[in-house]
Protein backbone atom coordinates (compact mmCIF):
# COMPACT_ATOMS: atom_id res chain seq x y z
CA UNK A 1 0.00 0.00 0.00
CA UNK A 2 1.23 3.52 -0.78
CA UNK A 3 1.47 6.29 1.83
CA UNK A 4 -1.97 7.71 1.00
CA UNK A 5 -3.64 4.33 1.43
CA UNK A 6 -1.79 3.79 4.69
CA UNK A 7 -3.04 7.09 6.13
CA UNK A 8 -6.62 6.35 5.06
CA UNK A 9 -6.43 2.86 6.62
CA UNK A 10 -5.02 4.13 9.90
CA UNK A 11 -6.89 7.40 10.22
CA UNK A 12 -5.78 9.33 13.29
CA UNK A 13 -5.69 6.34 15.65
CA UNK A 14 -3.16 6.50 18.43
CA UNK A 15 -0.52 3.85 18.91
CA UNK A 16 -1.92 0.91 20.94
CA UNK A 17 1.07 0.85 23.27
CA UNK A 18 0.65 4.59 23.90
CA UNK A 19 -3.07 4.13 24.60
CA UNK A 20 -2.34 1.61 27.38
CA UNK A 21 0.88 3.37 28.44
CA UNK A 22 3.08 0.27 28.13
CA UNK A 23 6.40 -0.32 26.40
CA UNK A 24 6.52 -2.35 23.17
CA UNK A 25 8.05 -5.38 24.92
CA UNK A 26 5.36 -5.46 27.62
CA UNK A 27 4.30 -8.89 28.79
CA UNK A 28 0.75 -10.20 28.61
CA UNK A 29 0.35 -9.59 32.34
CA UNK A 30 1.56 -5.98 32.06
CA UNK A 31 -0.85 -5.31 29.18
CA UNK A 32 -3.77 -6.79 31.12
CA UNK A 33 -2.90 -4.75 34.22
CA UNK A 34 -2.64 -1.53 32.19
CA UNK A 35 -6.01 -2.15 30.55
CA UNK A 36 -7.67 -2.76 33.91
CA UNK A 37 -6.39 0.58 35.14
CA UNK A 38 -7.81 2.47 32.15
CA UNK A 39 -11.07 0.51 32.21
CA UNK A 40 -11.74 1.30 35.87
CA UNK A 41 -11.16 5.00 35.28
CA UNK A 42 -13.09 5.47 32.04
CA UNK A 43 -15.86 2.84 31.92
CA UNK A 44 -19.12 4.48 30.63
CA UNK A 45 -21.15 3.08 33.54
CA UNK A 46 -18.89 4.94 35.94
CA UNK A 47 -18.91 8.10 33.79
CA UNK A 48 -22.50 8.44 32.53
CA UNK A 49 -22.90 11.06 29.81
CA UNK A 50 -19.14 11.67 29.54
CA UNK A 51 -18.41 11.27 25.81
CA UNK A 52 -14.66 11.75 26.30
CA UNK A 53 -14.51 8.93 28.86
CA UNK A 54 -16.56 6.68 26.59
CA UNK A 55 -14.23 7.34 23.65
CA UNK A 56 -11.19 6.73 25.85
CA UNK A 57 -12.68 3.46 27.05
CA UNK A 58 -13.41 2.30 23.48
CA UNK A 59 -9.89 3.24 22.43
CA UNK A 60 -8.35 1.26 25.31
CA UNK A 61 -10.64 -1.69 24.65
CA UNK A 62 -9.59 -1.87 21.00
CA UNK A 63 -5.92 -1.58 21.96
CA UNK A 64 -6.30 -4.38 24.51
CA UNK A 65 -8.01 -6.72 22.04
CA UNK A 66 -5.12 -6.24 19.60
CA UNK A 67 -2.24 -6.50 22.09
CA UNK A 68 -3.70 -9.40 24.09
CA UNK A 69 -3.95 -11.59 20.98
CA UNK A 70 -0.43 -12.82 19.95
CA UNK A 71 -1.37 -13.07 16.25
CA UNK A 72 -3.01 -9.64 16.07
CA UNK A 73 -0.16 -8.13 18.08
CA UNK A 74 2.42 -9.51 15.64
CA UNK A 75 0.45 -8.10 12.68
CA UNK A 76 0.09 -4.75 14.43
CA UNK A 77 3.81 -4.58 15.26
CA UNK A 78 4.62 -5.13 11.58
CA UNK A 79 1.90 -3.15 9.81
CA UNK A 80 0.25 -0.93 12.42
CA UNK A 81 -3.53 -0.49 12.47
CA UNK A 82 -3.69 -1.41 8.78
CA UNK A 83 -2.61 -4.94 9.65
CA UNK A 84 -5.52 -5.45 12.04
CA UNK A 85 -8.25 -3.48 10.30
CA UNK A 86 -11.64 -4.68 11.43
CA UNK A 87 -10.38 -5.59 14.89
CA UNK A 88 -12.36 -2.78 16.52
CA UNK A 89 -16.03 -1.92 16.44
CA UNK A 90 -17.07 -2.11 20.08
CA UNK A 91 -20.39 -1.03 21.52
CA UNK A 92 -20.64 1.14 24.60
CA UNK A 93 -22.64 -1.45 26.53
CA UNK A 94 -21.37 -4.14 28.86
CA UNK A 95 -19.24 -7.12 27.86
CA UNK A 96 -20.62 -10.61 28.30
CA UNK A 97 -18.79 -13.88 28.68
CA UNK A 98 -18.93 -14.45 24.92
CA UNK A 99 -16.69 -11.45 24.23
CA UNK A 100 -12.89 -11.35 24.57
CA UNK A 101 -13.36 -9.27 27.72
CA UNK A 102 -15.73 -11.47 29.73
CA UNK A 103 -12.88 -12.89 31.79
CA UNK A 104 -11.05 -9.70 32.59
CA UNK A 105 -14.19 -7.79 33.59
CA UNK A 106 -15.56 -10.74 35.53
CA UNK A 107 -12.33 -11.11 37.45
CA UNK A 108 -11.82 -7.43 38.19
CA UNK A 109 -15.20 -5.80 38.50
CA UNK A 110 -17.77 -8.46 39.38
CA UNK A 111 -21.11 -6.62 39.49
CA UNK A 112 -19.70 -3.08 39.48
CA UNK A 113 -21.25 -2.27 36.14
CA UNK A 114 -24.68 -3.69 36.69
CA UNK A 115 -23.96 -7.19 35.39
CA UNK A 116 -22.09 -6.01 32.30
CA UNK A 117 -18.94 -7.83 33.40
CA UNK A 118 -20.41 -11.27 32.85
CA UNK A 119 -18.07 -12.78 35.43
CA UNK A 120 -17.33 -16.45 35.89
CA UNK A 121 -20.00 -17.46 38.35
CA UNK A 122 -20.49 -20.92 39.74
CA UNK A 123 -23.24 -21.58 37.18
CA UNK A 124 -20.72 -21.43 34.35
CA UNK A 125 -18.53 -24.11 35.90
CA UNK A 126 -14.82 -24.52 35.50
CA UNK A 127 -13.19 -25.32 32.18
CA UNK A 128 -10.75 -28.22 32.09
CA UNK A 129 -7.02 -27.69 31.69
CA UNK A 130 -5.37 -27.75 28.28
CA UNK A 131 -2.86 -30.56 27.70
CA UNK A 132 0.34 -30.55 25.62
CA UNK A 133 1.67 -33.67 23.91
CA UNK A 134 5.08 -33.65 22.18
CA UNK A 135 5.13 -35.88 19.10
CA UNK A 136 8.25 -36.77 17.11
CA UNK A 137 7.75 -37.82 13.48
CA UNK A 138 10.01 -38.61 10.53
CA UNK A 139 10.83 -36.26 7.66
CA UNK A 140 8.64 -38.28 5.28
CA UNK A 141 5.72 -38.33 7.75
CA UNK A 142 5.95 -34.56 8.07
CA UNK A 143 5.92 -34.24 4.28
CA UNK A 144 2.97 -36.49 3.49
CA UNK A 145 1.11 -36.74 6.80
CA UNK A 146 0.55 -39.64 9.15
CA UNK A 147 -2.04 -40.90 11.60
CA UNK A 148 -0.58 -41.88 14.96
CA UNK A 149 -2.12 -43.29 18.09
CA UNK A 150 -1.10 -41.63 21.33
CA UNK A 151 -1.83 -42.24 24.98
CA UNK A 152 -2.68 -39.26 27.12
CA UNK A 153 -3.61 -38.92 30.79
CA UNK A 154 -7.11 -37.83 31.70
CA UNK A 155 -9.26 -37.54 34.79
CA UNK A 156 -12.34 -39.73 34.78
CA UNK A 157 -15.34 -39.47 37.07
CA UNK A 158 -14.73 -41.38 40.28
CA UNK A 159 -16.92 -44.49 40.28
CA UNK A 160 -16.91 -44.72 44.09
CA UNK A 161 -18.45 -41.31 44.79
CA UNK A 162 -19.95 -40.72 41.31
CA UNK A 163 -17.93 -37.52 41.03
CA UNK A 164 -19.19 -35.82 44.19
CA UNK A 165 -15.87 -36.15 45.99
CA UNK A 166 -17.69 -37.15 49.18
CA UNK A 167 -17.36 -40.45 50.98
CA UNK A 168 -20.19 -42.85 50.03
CA UNK A 169 -23.15 -42.27 52.33
CA UNK A 170 -22.28 -38.59 52.80
CA UNK A 171 -22.91 -35.47 50.71
CA UNK A 172 -20.95 -32.29 50.08
CA UNK A 173 -22.08 -29.37 52.25
CA UNK A 174 -22.85 -25.81 51.32
CA UNK A 175 -19.72 -23.70 51.60
CA UNK A 176 -19.96 -21.59 54.79
CA UNK A 177 -17.77 -18.84 53.36
CA UNK A 178 -19.83 -18.02 50.25
CA UNK A 179 -23.08 -19.76 51.31
CA UNK A 180 -23.15 -21.71 48.06
CA UNK A 181 -22.71 -18.72 45.74
CA UNK A 182 -19.19 -19.69 44.68
CA UNK A 183 -18.13 -16.06 45.11
CA UNK A 184 -17.49 -13.71 47.99
CA UNK A 185 -18.20 -9.99 47.82
CA UNK A 186 -16.45 -7.18 49.63
CA UNK A 187 -16.23 -3.39 49.49
CA UNK A 188 -13.21 -1.68 48.01
CA UNK A 189 -13.78 2.04 48.37
CA UNK A 190 -17.11 2.72 46.69
CA UNK A 191 -16.80 -0.44 44.55
CA UNK A 192 -18.45 -3.74 45.37
CA UNK A 193 -16.04 -6.41 44.17
CA UNK A 194 -16.80 -10.12 43.74
CA UNK A 195 -14.07 -12.76 43.84
CA UNK A 196 -14.06 -16.54 43.49
CA UNK A 197 -14.45 -18.13 46.89
CA UNK A 198 -11.10 -19.42 48.10
CA UNK A 199 -12.59 -22.05 50.39
CA UNK A 200 -14.62 -23.93 47.77
CA UNK A 201 -12.80 -22.65 44.64
CA UNK A 202 -16.09 -21.44 43.19
CA UNK A 203 -17.87 -24.78 43.59
CA UNK A 204 -20.28 -23.54 46.24
CA UNK A 205 -19.84 -26.77 48.20
CA UNK A 206 -17.18 -28.28 50.42
CA UNK A 207 -16.43 -31.90 51.29
CA UNK A 208 -15.99 -32.73 54.98
CA UNK A 209 -15.68 -36.49 54.47
CA UNK A 210 -13.66 -37.02 51.27
CA UNK A 211 -13.98 -40.13 49.13
CA UNK A 212 -11.11 -42.56 49.93
CA UNK A 213 -10.50 -43.35 46.24
CA UNK A 214 -10.35 -39.86 44.73
CA UNK A 215 -9.54 -38.00 47.99
CA UNK A 216 -12.32 -35.52 47.45
CA UNK A 217 -11.42 -34.57 43.89
CA UNK A 218 -14.37 -36.38 42.30
CA UNK A 219 -12.12 -37.89 39.63
CA UNK A 220 -9.31 -40.42 39.31
CA UNK A 221 -6.35 -40.52 36.94
CA UNK A 222 -6.43 -42.76 33.90
CA UNK A 223 -5.08 -42.89 30.34
CA UNK A 224 -6.85 -43.00 27.01
CA UNK A 225 -5.75 -43.72 23.47
CA UNK A 226 -6.43 -41.19 20.74
CA UNK A 227 -5.84 -41.38 17.00
CA UNK A 228 -4.32 -38.11 15.82
CA UNK A 229 -4.11 -37.28 12.11
CA UNK A 230 -1.07 -35.20 11.20
CA UNK A 231 -1.54 -33.34 7.88
CA UNK A 232 1.19 -33.27 5.27
CA UNK A 233 3.35 -30.16 5.28
CA UNK A 234 3.84 -29.72 9.04
CA UNK A 235 7.24 -28.82 10.41
CA UNK A 236 9.02 -28.59 13.73
CA UNK A 237 7.13 -26.13 15.91
CA UNK A 238 3.72 -26.82 14.34
CA UNK A 239 0.91 -27.29 16.87
CA UNK A 240 -2.31 -29.17 16.25
CA UNK A 241 -5.39 -28.56 18.38
CA UNK A 242 -7.70 -31.43 19.29
CA UNK A 243 -10.78 -29.79 20.76
CA UNK A 244 -12.25 -31.19 23.95
CA UNK A 245 -9.55 -33.83 24.56
CA UNK A 246 -7.82 -31.98 27.37
CA UNK A 247 -8.56 -32.04 31.08
CA UNK A 248 -12.08 -32.73 32.29
CA UNK A 249 -14.11 -29.66 33.19
CA UNK A 250 -16.04 -29.26 36.43
CA UNK A 251 -19.46 -28.17 35.28
CA UNK A 252 -17.77 -26.54 32.28
CA UNK A 253 -16.29 -27.72 28.99
CA UNK A 254 -13.24 -29.95 28.75
CA UNK A 255 -9.91 -28.39 27.90
CA UNK A 256 -8.17 -28.94 24.58
CA UNK A 257 -5.23 -31.12 23.60
CA UNK A 258 -2.34 -29.49 21.76
CA UNK A 259 0.04 -31.74 19.82
CA UNK A 260 3.47 -30.13 19.33
CA UNK A 261 5.38 -31.49 16.33
CA UNK A 262 9.12 -32.21 16.23
CA UNK A 263 10.48 -33.50 12.92
CA UNK A 264 13.58 -35.72 13.03
CA UNK A 265 16.54 -34.73 10.86
CA UNK A 266 16.94 -36.66 7.60
CA UNK A 267 20.19 -38.28 6.46
CA UNK A 268 19.86 -36.90 2.91
CA UNK A 269 17.25 -34.15 2.77
CA UNK A 270 16.97 -30.72 4.31
CA UNK A 271 13.90 -28.49 4.24
CA UNK A 272 13.68 -24.85 3.26
CA UNK A 273 10.07 -23.62 3.27
CA UNK A 274 8.32 -26.18 1.05
CA UNK A 275 11.47 -27.01 -0.92
CA UNK A 276 13.68 -30.02 -0.29
CA UNK A 277 17.45 -29.61 -0.60
CA UNK A 278 19.61 -32.60 -1.51
CA UNK A 279 23.37 -32.46 -2.03
CA UNK A 280 24.76 -34.97 -4.57
CA UNK A 281 28.50 -35.74 -4.69
CA UNK A 282 30.06 -36.42 -8.14
CA UNK A 283 33.64 -36.93 -9.29
CA UNK A 284 35.48 -34.24 -11.20
CA UNK A 285 35.52 -36.61 -14.22
CA UNK A 286 31.70 -36.87 -14.12
CA UNK A 287 31.51 -33.10 -13.80
CA UNK A 288 33.90 -32.57 -16.72
CA UNK A 289 32.43 -35.13 -19.12
CA UNK A 290 28.80 -35.11 -17.96
CA UNK A 291 26.85 -38.10 -16.74
CA UNK A 292 23.43 -39.43 -15.79
CA UNK A 293 22.67 -40.02 -12.11
CA UNK A 294 19.91 -41.58 -10.05
CA UNK A 295 18.82 -38.92 -7.59
CA UNK A 296 16.78 -39.78 -4.46
CA UNK A 297 13.53 -37.87 -3.92
CA UNK A 298 10.62 -38.18 -1.51
CA UNK A 299 8.80 -40.09 -4.26
CA UNK A 300 11.68 -42.47 -5.03
CA UNK A 301 14.69 -42.30 -7.37
CA UNK A 302 14.61 -40.27 -10.58
CA UNK A 303 17.15 -40.11 -13.43
CA UNK A 304 18.85 -36.73 -13.89
CA UNK A 305 21.38 -35.67 -16.53
CA UNK A 306 24.42 -33.72 -15.42
CA UNK A 307 25.80 -31.73 -18.39
CA UNK A 308 29.52 -31.64 -19.11
CA UNK A 309 31.43 -28.80 -17.53
CA UNK A 310 29.24 -28.70 -14.41
CA UNK A 311 30.76 -26.66 -11.58
CA UNK A 312 30.62 -27.47 -7.88
CA UNK A 313 27.67 -25.76 -6.18
CA UNK A 314 25.50 -25.82 -9.31
CA UNK A 315 21.82 -26.18 -8.39
CA UNK A 316 19.31 -28.14 -10.44
CA UNK A 317 15.58 -27.96 -9.79
CA UNK A 318 13.19 -30.92 -9.85
CA UNK A 319 9.72 -29.36 -10.10
CA UNK A 320 7.03 -30.64 -7.77
CA UNK A 321 9.30 -32.99 -5.82
CA UNK A 322 9.28 -31.00 -2.59
CA UNK A 323 6.98 -30.74 0.44
CA UNK A 324 3.20 -30.57 -0.09
CA UNK A 325 1.68 -27.27 1.04
CA UNK A 326 -0.01 -27.42 4.43
CA UNK A 327 -2.89 -25.45 2.89
CA UNK A 328 -3.25 -28.04 0.14
CA UNK A 329 -2.01 -25.90 -2.76
CA UNK A 330 0.60 -27.88 -4.70
CA UNK A 331 4.11 -28.88 -3.69
CA UNK A 332 7.49 -27.29 -3.46
CA UNK A 333 10.50 -28.34 -5.54
CA UNK A 334 13.60 -30.40 -4.87
CA UNK A 335 16.85 -28.49 -5.24
CA UNK A 336 19.76 -30.74 -6.18
CA UNK A 337 23.11 -29.19 -5.24
CA UNK A 338 26.11 -30.70 -7.01
CA UNK A 339 29.27 -31.13 -4.94
CA UNK A 340 32.41 -32.14 -6.84
CA UNK A 341 34.69 -34.42 -4.84
CA UNK A 342 38.43 -34.00 -5.17
CA UNK A 343 40.13 -37.43 -5.41
CA UNK A 344 42.52 -38.40 -2.63
CA UNK A 345 45.20 -41.09 -2.18
CA UNK A 346 46.19 -41.01 -5.87
CA UNK A 347 48.80 -43.59 -6.96
CA UNK A 348 51.85 -42.67 -8.99
CA UNK A 349 50.26 -43.46 -12.36
CA UNK A 350 47.19 -41.38 -11.62
CA UNK A 351 49.33 -38.42 -10.59
CA UNK A 352 51.43 -38.68 -13.79
CA UNK A 353 48.30 -38.74 -15.92
CA UNK A 354 46.88 -35.68 -14.19
CA UNK A 355 50.16 -33.80 -14.53
CA UNK A 356 50.23 -34.72 -18.22
CA UNK A 357 46.65 -33.49 -18.56
CA UNK A 358 47.65 -30.22 -16.93
CA UNK A 359 50.60 -29.74 -19.33
CA UNK A 360 48.43 -30.47 -22.37
CA UNK A 361 45.89 -27.95 -21.09
CA UNK A 362 48.63 -25.34 -20.63
CA UNK A 363 47.90 -25.25 -16.90
CA UNK A 364 50.57 -24.36 -14.37
CA UNK A 365 50.00 -26.71 -11.44
CA UNK A 366 51.64 -24.33 -8.92
CA UNK A 367 50.86 -20.77 -10.07
CA UNK A 368 50.25 -19.46 -6.57
CA UNK A 369 53.47 -20.97 -5.28
CA UNK A 370 55.46 -19.32 -8.06
CA UNK A 371 53.76 -15.99 -7.45
CA UNK A 372 54.45 -16.17 -3.74
CA UNK A 373 58.17 -16.94 -4.25
CA UNK A 374 58.43 -13.98 -6.65
CA UNK A 375 56.96 -11.73 -3.98
CA UNK A 376 59.40 -13.04 -1.39
CA UNK A 377 62.35 -12.34 -3.67
CA UNK A 378 61.09 -8.82 -4.35
CA UNK A 379 60.69 -8.22 -0.61
CA UNK A 380 64.21 -9.33 0.41
CA UNK A 381 66.05 -7.81 -2.54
Amino acid sequence: MDIKEYIVANGDKRDCYEVLDVHRNASETEIKKAFRKVAIQHHPDKNPGDKAAEDRFKEATEAYEILSDPQKRAQYDQYGHAGVSGAGGFSSGGFGAGTPFGDIFGEMFGDIFGGGGGGRGRSQGKRGDDLLYNMEISFEEAAFGVENKIEIPFAKRCATCNGSGAKPGTDPKTCPACRGAGQVRYQQGFFSVSKTCGQCNGEGKVVDNPCPDCRGKGSTKDTKTLSVKIPGGVETGSRLKVTGEGGQGKGGPNGDLYVAINVRDHAIFQREDNNVICEIPISFIQAALGCELEVPTLDGKVAMKIPDGTQSGKIYRLKGKGIPSLQGYGRGDQLVVVRIETPTNLNKKQKELLEEFARISGEDIHPLKKGFLDKVMDFIS
